[in-house]
């Protein structure tokens, strides 16, 4: 099996066997939940956590990461052409306010992922390299009624022996549908500034607040539970510059991404899972 999918199945074992049932007051569903979930994954040695116990829709979390290094916070521009997922959470002005890369290249009046690359390139050992998506002027605590706060709310990018090492930072996690592509896409911006960078993709690590299965997961959790999957280690090799024309919106890089996942082999989807707001 591949190492993503086993640790996958663990982090499920876990919230199955040990998670508090509790009803969510905002949703109104039971979920089984765990406090600080956390798992690590060397993308170079132990492949690219995308996992293959059900499929996983690639060209989502590949044009949703293309759009987020864009900036873009409509959907209409560039997103919509290849998956609506976002678009539950516009404004009627069709903007997604908490839109992560929004958050991460002009929000808070600097570009962040910009300098990350300028800071990382000029002091590849700094320990600095922190970026924010989450806003305490109006993110949380009751400030405003939204459906939509940023889940992954900060990530810390470091080099260590020539390897980048991406850490996630996610307050709460929907591990049957929100957890997959989460890291499926961070991993993936992992491996795009590595390329930028010129070095290889080293550790991904992935820390959850607030790990939990909703009621209306549950008959799935246990049909991936039962699941085994002889798939082997996933490898890709990104287009050249796939940073630079992330940046730009290339619509071919899509295509291109995509083509990357070819090895990509998942058991048959799962129908019938609902997003729950």
């Amino acid at each position: 099996m591949a190492r993503f999918d086993s640790i996958y199945q663990d982090m499920l074992k876990r919230i199955v066997k040990e998670g508090t049932p509790e009803k969510n007051q905002r949703t109104g569903h039971e979920v089984k939940a765990i406090p600080g979930m956390h798992f690590s994954i060397d993308t170079e040695k132990e492949g690219f956590p995308l996992l293959t116990l059900r499929k996983i829709p690639v060209k989502m979390f590949v044009a949703e990461q293309i759009w987020f290094v864009s900036g873009a916070r409509k959907p209409a521009d560039f997103l919509r052409d290849y998956t609506k997922i976002w678009d539950i959470f516009t404004n009627p002005a069709d903007v997604v306010t908490v839109a992560y890369g929004y958050r991460w290249r002009k929000h808070f009046g600097r570009d962040q992922l910009g300098l990350l690359m300028k800071h990382l390139k000029e002091e590849p050992t700094s320990r600095h390299g922190v970026v924010i998506t989450w806003d305490p002027a109006g993110d949380g605590l009751g400030v405003t009624n939204r459906k939509n706060v940023p889940c992954p709310y900060s990530f810390t990018v470091n080099i260590i022996g020539g390897r980048l090492n991406l850490h996630n930072i996610v307050r709460s996690n929907d591990m049957v549908l929100g957890f997959p592509s989460d890291v499926a896409g961070f991993a993936l911006l992992q491996h795009m500034l590595a390329q930028k960078l010129g070095v290889k993709s080293g550790v991904y690590s992935h820390s959850i607040s607030n790990a939990h299965v909703y009621d209306n997961q549950y008959d799935a959790v246990k049909e991936m539970l039962r699941r085994r999957n002889t798939h082997k280690t996933l490898k890709i090799a990104l287009p050249k510059n796939s940073y630079d024309r992330a940046e730009k919106k290339d619509v071919k890089l899509v295509d291109q991404m995509i083509a990357a996942f070819g090895d990509y082999k998942p058991q048959e989807a799962i129908k019938g899972l609902q997003i729950v707001l």
